[in-house]
């Protein structure tokens, strides 16, 4: 499975000059399984650059499948400049939220309603389908994986995802998430470790810091301590820090970074601990996760 990360920051994109080496634009992650199928994890402000990098795979290579983790703003906005969705050679498959067809239903009027985009859903070119889905424990194929998903601790309700290939490569995905909410929590940390055990590549919120907390309590995300103990229990090849504050610098995130080299070379028998960034690409094996060249 090949994974390509195409934004990392959360709540709100943030371009400029303190952000230029990890990036700026909200959550975007796209994976290649064994057998060529295509799909994107959440559609924030990096998914325009996914979509032009489908162009130059080609929009006849079958459908492309998206996987949303929830409906908040950050991990939508970039849907409507999303360019291969304004073209009758793409097929989408939307994968749905927690079966939940309601929620489906109020995205696809927030998003393409006429009035806040030019287009009303219906009026684009491109085929878009809606998987109705199955029960929420249940999991299903996509392609030559099989996807499973597990509750998370947000505000208003979230998804995580676990993508297990055919040849023994697995992708997990957990964002927007709490790990230790103040309440009442729809999954623990240990219910996450093992839903990510020994996954080849585990993209994980840390979007805090310690400092942050109690202030942030409850908003629905994660600190960075929290998230190196979670990798540390799920045992995963490889772990990323993701989905950064809006104020977190690249000089904040290196320091991150330093934190979590440490941390997994005292801690982890393992892979690396890294700090997502835009362009980050990895090749996932059965039995390892190898980072590529950072995309041209």
């Amino acid at each position: 499975m090949l994974a390509t990360v195409y934004g990392v920051r959360g709540s709100m994109p943030m371009p400029g000059p303190s952000t230029l080496r990890y990036g700026g634009n909200t959550v975007c992650v796209a994976a290649t399984l064994a057998d060529g199928t295509r799909l994107f994890l959440d559609a924030g402000t990096g998914v325009r650059a996914f979509g032009k990098d489908l162009f130059k795979q080609g929009l006849d290579k079958g459908p492309v499948h998206f996987l949303l983790s929830h409906r908040h703003y950050d991990h939508i906005i970039g849907l409507p400049f999303f360019e291969p969705i304004y073209t009758p050679e793409l097929h989408l498959i939307v994968h749905p939220i927690e079966n939940e067809v309601q929620e489906r239903r109020r995205a696809r009027a927030q998003i393409f309603d006429g009035i806040q985009t030019p287009m009303k859903l219906s009026q684009l070119p491109s085929r878009i389908e809606f998987d109705p889905g199955g029960e929420p424990d249940d999991d299903w194929g996509i392609g030559s994986a099989r996807v499973s998903r597990i509750k998370l601790n947000h505000p208003g309700g979230a998804q995580g995802f676990r993508i297990q290939d055919a040849d023994g490569a697995s992708l997990t995905y957990l964002t927007d998430n709490e790990l230790v909410p103040p309440g009442d929590a729809r999954t623990t940390p240990e219910e996450q470790a093992a839903f990510a055990h020994r996954t080849g590549l585990m993209i994980a919120d840390s979007q805090y810091m310690p400092e942050d907390l109690p202030a942030k309590a409850g908003w629905g995300h994660s600190t960075v301590p929290q998230v190196l103990q979670l990798a540390k229990g799920a045992q995963a090849h490889t772990a990323l820090l993701f989905h950064h504050d809006p104020d977190r610098s690249d000089a904040a995130l290196d320091a991150i970074g330093e934190q979590a080299s440490e941390f997994a070379s005292s801690q982890m028998d393992n892979g690396p601990i890294l700090v997502a960034s835009e362009g980050m690409r990895f090749d996932i094996k059965p039995d390892a996760c190898v980072r590529l060249d950072d995309r041209g």
